[in-house]
Parts: structure tokens; sequence; C-alpha cells
């Protein structure tokens, strides 16, 4: 078991390796570089990152830490690379080791290589004199430099003189229109309009001067129209049976509909298959779409004034 325990302990540790790296080995004194803490492992592989304080050693501080950056291996997905960078400086010249830094997982801990930073001094130049510091130099400042610190106090007032300006010219060039009073037609109901229609049609006697054809075209295109702002649904190019089952749930009792039927479907045969209808057919056909008409017209509802009465809607 324990031989076991060991194998189980080495297989599981290849399959993980972490590194230490720093982006610069050699830096000047206050100067910054980043540490990067990496771990290749299986995805469903569980590695702890060692938790860092403020201090590497006691000449190195972390300034500052980034989130941890999760990249899968582009040959292989079960394998993922994860990468977290610190931010180290030092302010004491020479060079320091960096230990190795734990992993911990189920198999045990995995450690990193070791790094070494090394911390140059600024160069001083003993061979020159020490010599004061300069006084500052004068620096021209014309109206151009004036204007473009201050362009607001400016821009903003001339803006506000041309939007008054232009404000007046639009009010002269523009004044204000009297409302105008449009008078309210009055709405004709879609029944009126279908008995004028029939009206209209019934005088021109179309059937009386052979124009049987004619006649059926424009009583069945009364009947559509009136179809389809009464019951509101689409008449126009349909056919017959195509109306009818748009009507299905209308409100048209079976005397109506049968009524309906026969007219549109003797106009259809008059229109396409030159049927010629006899006179008393002709003149049962109008008095069908009349009837038609009376018997579905919509219930008309008054509407309250002021005062409580009541007078049609317009």
């Amino acid at each position: 078991m324990i031989f076991l325990s060991c194998f189980g302990f080495k297989a599981g540790a290849q399959n993980i390796q972490v590194f230490a790296k720093l982006d610069q080995t050699t830096i000047r004194i206050g100067d910054q570089t980043r540490l990067h803490l990496t771990v290749e492992q299986p995805a469903k592989e569980q590695v702890n990152f060692p938790k860092l304080a403020d201090t590497l050693t006691h000449k190195i501080q972390i300034v500052g830490s980034g989130k941890a950056d999760t990249i899968y291996a582009q040959n292989d997905h079960s394998r993922i690379t994860v990468t977290q960078s610190f931010t180290v400086t030092s302010f004491d010249a020479g060079a320091y080791v960096i230990p190795s830094f734990a992993f911990g997982n189920k198999a045990g801990v995995l450690k990193t290589n070791e790094l070494v930073l090394t911390v140059q001094a600024v160069k001083v130049d003993t061979t020159k004199s020490i010599y004061d510091i300069k006084q500052p130099l004068a620096v021209s400042y014309s109206w151009t430099d004036w204007l473009r610190d201050n362009w607001y106090w400016v821009v903003f007032p001339l803006l506000a003189i041309v939007l008054i300006v232009w404000g007046i010219l639009y009010v002269r060039k523009h004044p204000k229109k009297k409302p105008v009073v449009q008078v309210v037609k009055k709405i004709i109901p879609v029944h009126t309009i279908a008995l004028n229609q029939l009206k209209e049609l019934n005088d021109k006697k179309l059937w009386q001067q052979n124009e049987v054809k004619q006649y059926y075209s424009e009583l069945s295109e009364v009947i559509r129209e009136y179809l389809e702002k009464r019951y509101v649904i689409k008449t126009h190019e349909k056919t017959t049976d195509e109306i009818f089952a748009a009507l299905k749930q209308a409100d048209i009792t079976a005397e109506n509909k049968n009524m309906l039927h026969q007219l549109l479907v003797l106009s259809d045969l008059v229109k396409f298959a030159k049927e010629k209808p006899l006179p008393v057919e002709n003149e049962q056909s109008m008095e069908h779409a009349v009837d038609f008409v009376l018997k579905t017209q919509p219930a008309e509802r008054p509407e309250k004034r002021e005062g409580g009465q009541t007078g049609e809607h317009v």
C-alpha cells in the first residue's frame, strides 16, 4: 500500500508542472518588475496557489497583484495553464534570492524553481562638482496661448448670441398661425354606404341592358366591401369559400349566411362560368343583397353629450 500511494503521488505530480518567472531579473532601485506564477495541469485537477504576504523577502516587496488567468491548451483541451502575476520592487541594491513557491494538490506539494533578482544602485558621477539647481525658465505667454486655455469664455457667449439672433429672425419669419377650425365630417355607417351603392347599381339597370356580367361584378364588389368593413376580414382577391371560412365565427344567422352564399355563388358563375340567370333571379339577387345588409347592420350606439343629451357619433 505504501508503494502504491507513492507511485500514485509521482504519477499525479508528473501531470502537474509549476513555474516561477520574472519579466526582468535586473532592475534599478525603486523600479518594478512582474513575477509570474504558472501551473500547467489537467483541467479537472484542483491546484492551490500559494498565498503571498506583502513581502517576498525582507528586501523585496509586493506592490500589486492580478487575478489568475486560465488558458486551455491548443491541442489538448483537457489541460489548462493558470497564471497569476504580481508586481514587485526593491529599494535596496543587491542580489536577492526569491525562494521557491509551494503549490498544494491532493497528490502533495509542488515547488517552483528559485529566482534571483538583482537590484542596481543609481550610478553617481563623482568626478563632477556639485552645482545649484537652475532657476525656472521664463516662458512667453501670447494671446493665442490664452485663447487655447480659455476658449470656452469666447465660444459659449458667441454661441448664445447666434442662437438669440436666430430665434428672433425665426419668430419674425414664422409668426404664430391662428388655429384652423376643422369641420369634423359625420362618419357614415358601413351599412348606409352599402345600401347607397346598391341603390346606385340598381338605378344603372345594367342587366336590363344585357350587361349581366358587369351587374354581378359590381354587386359582388359592394357586398365584399361591406363584409370587409363590417366584420374586419379580407375579401378582395378571396374566393367565396375563403370568405365563408373567415366568417365562420361571425354573428350571422344560418338564414342570412345561406342568402349570402347563394348571392356570391351566382355572381361567381356569371363572372367566370358565363352563367345567364333569369330576370327574376337578377332582381332577386339585388333583393337578397339589400336584405342581407339590413339584417346584419351593426346596432347604433348613441353617445351622451354634455347635459345628459344623446347624439350620433361624429
